[in-house]
């Protein structure tokens, strides 16, 4: 009982692609480089399983940690996203605010 990792992360990321769906290109990379650095982790979680060296309910729960952290991983490319995006904003307003200030001293 064998399965080709390099397989299951492209499903994986196909998953995710689906789910994002026109966002995709905003977290690809991210979420290539976060499941590509599980990669030894899910592999060696797959293999213990197969080799019935930990229980079901055992890996079901590191499964559950794992998708936790890919959870944290993504909500982190979001707040990435938003601070730029805040701090694009708060640049553009100032740049009117500012040109409002020189203008009332003029």
């Amino acid at each position: 009982m064998n399965i080709d990792i390099n397989e299951v992360l492209a499903g994986m990321l196909e998953a995710m692609k689906t789910t994002f769906n026109k966002d995709w290109k905003v977290v690809k990379q991210s979420a290539n480089l976060f499941i590509e650095s599980r990669k030894i982790r899910f592999e060696r979680l797959a293999k213990r399983r197969l080799l019935n060296e930990i229980s079901n309910d055992f890996f079901l729960d590191m499964l559950e940690d794992e998708k936790i952290i890919l959870i944290s991983e993504l909500h982190a490319i979001a707040i990435v996203n938003n601070v730029l995006a805040q701090n694009a904003a708060n640049a553009a307003v100032k740049v009117l605010e500012d040109a409002i200030k020189i203008a009332l001293k003029l």
